[in-house]
């Protein structure tokens, strides 16, 4: 027979006083099914051992907070012409997104890496479930003969010194940045997520440490530069617009989703071949090419 307690008893309004904290000050030393109210987020929570969490007690299922970075594809430059310095614009950095967000247990979510753009093309997105998509970087106008026009993305594209147009393409906001028109003869360097293109200099990049160490993604391709330079793989930078009509731009680098989680609730479930690392007491999920993790 089960044990009832009998609320009338417990007060003219039959409630019961639940312990109190914050998120700060919860219980150092937990065990499963201990109950109390959150302060903090004024919620009433429950300790699950399985799962190292604390759970909601009016919610669905448990969850653990993870943190990532997504950056898409960036977009290629694009190729001169007319004539020696007569450059085509630097390709827009891809999408750079980062932030906190809660893994719902037993729950796959299905990453996308995007792609870089080759010649006159933007980058592809990259995606994680439920996260907002962050956008492929947009393509360096063309000059002389190619009417390739700057491509808007997470970073628009430079604008060429003719033939595509001289104005630079607007960005996504909350994403990356515009590129920069065109100068004289030159090329403008396609936006980055730190800072807009310009003059023939692409935008700064942002870094993060997600990783263990810092690095730095999703800087513009810069314009001008000779045979065009491709954005690095995994970072999601532009690629440089060439400087004539003898000189390709560059291919945008290929973009990358991180997915860095306690150690205490990884559960080693993955497609795609990530690669796995720690740092300190999280795990790094690191994919380059698109599969999946379950929490």
């Amino acid at each position: 027979m089960t044990n009832a307690v009998n609320l009338s008893a417990l007060g003219s309004n039959g409630g019961i006083t639940s312990p109190t904290w914050t998120t700060a000050t919860r219980p150092s030393n937990p065990y499963t099914g201990q109950m109390g109210y959150n302060t903090t987020t004024l919620q009433i929570e429950v300790y699950n051992a399985t799962y190292n969490s604390w759970v909601n007690a009016g919610s669905s299922g448990v969850t653990y907070s993870a943190t990532y970075l997504l950056v898409a594809g960036g977009g290629s430059g694009s190729i001169g012409g007319g004539g020696v310095n007569f450059g085509g614009g630097g390709g827009g950095a891809g999408g750079y997104l980062s932030g906190t967000t809660n893994l719902s247990v037993n729950t796959t979510y299905n990453v996308i890496v995007g792609a870089g753009g080759t010649l006159n093309t933007n980058g592809s997105n990259s995606s994680f479930t439920g996260l907002t998509t962050a956008i492929g970087g947009g393509v360096g106008a063309g000059s002389g003969g190619n009417t390739t026009p700057a491509g808007t993305g997470g970073s628009g594209g430079g604008g060429g010194a003719s033939g595509g147009g001289t104005s630079g393409a607007s960005g996504t906001s909350g994403q990356g940045n515009a590129g920069g028109n065109s100068v004289s003869n030159s090329g403008g360097g396609g936006g980055g997520s730190g800072s807009a293109g310009s003059g023939t200099t692409g935008g700064s990049g942002t870094a993060n440490s997600i990783t263990g160490s810092s690095i730095t993604y999703a800087a513009g391709g810069s314009a001008n530069t000779g045979s065009g330079t491709a954005g690095a793989a995994n970072t999601g930078n532009g690629g440089a617009g060439g400087l004539s009509q003898y000189y390709d731009g560059g291919t945008g680098g290929s973009g990358v989703v991180i997915i860095s989680v306690p150690t205490a609730n990884y559960t080693g479930v993955t497609t795609g071949s990530p690669t796995v690392t720690t740092s300190g007491s999280n795990k790094i999920i690191k994919f380059t090419a698109s599969g999946s993790y379950t929490a």
